[in-house]
């Protein structure tokens, strides 16, 4: 069993805007079909559908709910099926909350978690038992955040979901390992998408004094990330969380987001 063979089906969850559409239409570019989800945005999914079929690619449209447990999981059979198999997962669907601890409710804390770390467990094993029965290997990645890495006021619940998903990473690089199976996280900090408040902006002419690059991420600079680490050239990548950030993390998230000068840069 071999982690290198060549990827030729891809899943991408939350695939409808953002990170998850420029991630779908990078790996249809270098040759795989590709599963899109959505949760809210069909249409959206569709529009990702088209720009994978663009580029050659097949593109298979699902709605997936990954808070619906275990429901989610039968999505992410059925779509194994529809591929005729699949060699790169990858869960970027997520949510989160800016509740401060003392005022977040039980309802809001299980909400989040289920959808970023409960729901994806469910995901990524179904599509890990496939990976395991073809014994082909595979690429389990997951999109986690900064937060995964540093706390931010207000985060609470979606900081610890992030830090779990980042261990069970870390898990699956191990327990699967001797299947050729890999196992990455990729942590962003500010990326320029919809999440973000920044629909159609352009990452380049925003001002971030608090990143050491100066702006926000795009989608596309993550969704490269992501088509490198499913490609066999990273077929040596397990375990570990990649971080793409424009340096955020060096400041701690909480500063990054909230510095309104450049005058930190000089001693």
């Amino acid at each position: 069993m071999t982690g290198d063979a060549e990827p030729r089906r891809a899943i991408v969850t939350g695939a409808d805007s953002g990170i998850g559409r420029a991630t779908a239409v990078a790996l249809a570019a270098g040759g795989m079909d590709v599963a899109i989800t959505w949760h809210s945005d069909e249409a959206g999914a569709h529009r990702t559908a088209e720009e994978v079929r663009a580029h050659g690619a097949r593109a298979v449209v699902a709605r997936l709910d990954v808070s619906d447990i275990p429901a989610c999981g039968d999505v992410v059979d059925a779509l194994i099926d529809e591929l005729g198999g699949v060699d790169v997962f990858v869960n970027n669907a997520g949510t989160g909350t800016r509740t401060p601890v003392l005022d977040l409710t039980l309802d809001d804390w299980n909400h989040v978690v289920d959808t970023d770390l409960t729901g994806p467990f469910v995901c990524l094993q179904r599509a890990a038992r496939a990976m395991v029965a073809a014994r082909r290997g595979g690429r389990l990645l997951a999109v986690t955040s900064v937060h995964a890495h540093q706390p931010m006021v207000g985060s609470s619940a979606y900081d610890a979901a992030k830090h779990g998903l980042s261990g069970l990473m870390k898990n699956l690089a191990l327990e699967l390992g001797s299947a050729g199976i890999s196992a990455v996280s990729v942590a962003p900090g500010e990326i320029a998408t919809p999440m973000t408040g920044q629909t159609d902006t352009d990452p380049h002419a925003e001002d971030r004094p608090g990143i050491p690059l100066g702006r926000p991420g795009d989608a596309r600079e993550v969704a490269a990330l992501i088509a490198f680490l499913a490609s066999p050239e990273a077929a040596y990548v397990s375990g570990t969380s990649v971080v793409i950030d424009g340096g955020m993390l060096q400041m701690g998230p909480q500063a990054g987001a909230n510095i309104d000068s450049h005058g930190w840069r000089s001693a």
